[in-house]
């Protein structure tokens, strides 16, 4: 999976490249938008397409593990055909799943066992059996099988998970050097760091991963409980030992904000849930700020949704529309803040890579920055 690192910012560390996989290339820096059951939730896939300018997008093992599960998909000829993207796809490891289900699962050395969140049933995931699960949704690129500790997790809980961590990434490893691909397209592994907000362990992880030679690399256990600045800190710590020619993802991140600041520290790939989550609960994000769109202010305004459309519905829609929509709580309001939100996701990181190409991000991100966090 070629990466070729085309350029970095002149004041920054910000840099625009280019990911070649089998289903596409992929311009760098990129948002993902993330399709957890084979889906972006109210969006249809040549909206995906040609309204948002998807170049990627994710699915998640965990959730696709249980349904449709594997004999559907490995029957469909993976998921690409499943769902019709032809585009490149990502898919996760479900270590934030086990994260999340910290109440429902249990982990050892061997792998985790956890119970479906949809019927109780129990299940037990191991390194192996996550590649082979992977295999079978047939993504570009898949992540190793990790835990993915608290931010507010003690050192002595955060090295410990590293341990474990470290013990599944080699058997990932393995079991993907021993395998092929099922449907006659190239998948790559990509290692996740993992170290809490301890800066020793990051570095500890972070060589760990570098020295797997892998095709790229993912910055796993932030944004997910910690300051913002820490995170910014571990991002850091990170990059100064992840090879240069090598794509990097932080995973889950996040804020408009984040991910400018993110770019501005070297991260190449992003994905996170916010634009489609906070866009069914009616707000918005766009260049000169941030939207309720339940607010009584916009019952009467009768521009556009955004006056810089960033996608169709951009202009096709009013802000007292689509104020009326969620009010009435009609399930177009939902897919209209949907397609806005990463429309602007996406804009927003095209319009960072054409400020990168031409050394001037630094400059640019001071600029963007007060007006992303301002509420309109």
């Amino acid at each position: 999976m070629p990466f070729v690192l085309q350029h970095t910012d002149a004041g920054s560390k910000a840099r625009a490249g280019q990911i070649t996989t089998d289903h596409g290339a992929i311009e760098t820096p990129i948002f993902m938008p993330v399709g957890t059951l084979g889906s972006v939730k109210g969006v249809h896939q040549h909206e995906l397409k040609e309204d948002i300018q998807a170049q990627i997008i994710l699915g998640n093992t965990y959730h696709l593990y249980l349904r449709p599960g594997l004999d559907v998909l490995r029957q469909a000829g993976g998921l690409h055909r499943f769902n019709g993207f032809d585009r490149p796809m990502l898919t996760d490891s479900g270590g934030f799943q086990v994260f999340s289900l910290a109440g429902i699962r249990k982990l050892s050395e061997k792998g985790c066992e956890f119970r479906s969140h949809i019927d109780g049933s129990k299940h037990f995931f191991t390194p192996e059996g996550v590649m082979d699960i992977e295999r079978t949704i047939g993504a570009d690129i898949m992540m190793a099988f990790d835990e993915c500790p608290p931010g507010t997790a003690s050192y002595d809980y955060a090295a410990k998970s590293l341990k474990l961590t470290h013990g599944w990434l080699e058997r990932c490893v393995e079991r993907y050097n021993e395998t092929e691909p099922l449907y006659g397209y190239h998948q790559t592994l990509f290692p996740i760091v993992q170290g809490c907000v301890y800066p020793e362990l990051r570095r500890e992880s972070a060589h760990f991963a570098a020295n797997l030679d892998a095709e790229g690399y993912a910055i796993g256990g932030l944004a997910v409980g910690e300051p913002a600045e820490q995170m910014y800190e571990m991002i850091e710590v990170v990059n100064e030992i992840l090879p240069t020619d090598r794509p990097r993802y932080l995973m889950g991140v996040g804020t408009p904000v984040n991910i400018l600041e993110a770019i501005e520290r070297g991260v190449d790939m992003f994905d996170c849930v916010m634009p489609t989550r906070n866009g069914r609960n009616a707000m918005l994000f766009t260049a000169q700020g941030i939207m309720n769109m339940r607010n009584a202010k916009w019952a009467t305004d009768f521009s556009p949704v955004d006056a810089d459309a960033h996608s169709f519905v951009d202009t096709q829609y009013t802000k007292a529309y689509l104020h009326h929509l969620f009010k009435a709580k009609e399930l177009l309001a939902m897919q209209i803040a949907s397609i806005h939100n990463l429309a602007f996701y996406l804009w927003l990181v095209r319009e960072a890579r054409r400020q990168i190409l031409a050394d001037n991000f630094a400059a640019w991100k001071a600029q963007m920055i007060p007006r992303l966090s301002h509420r309109l």
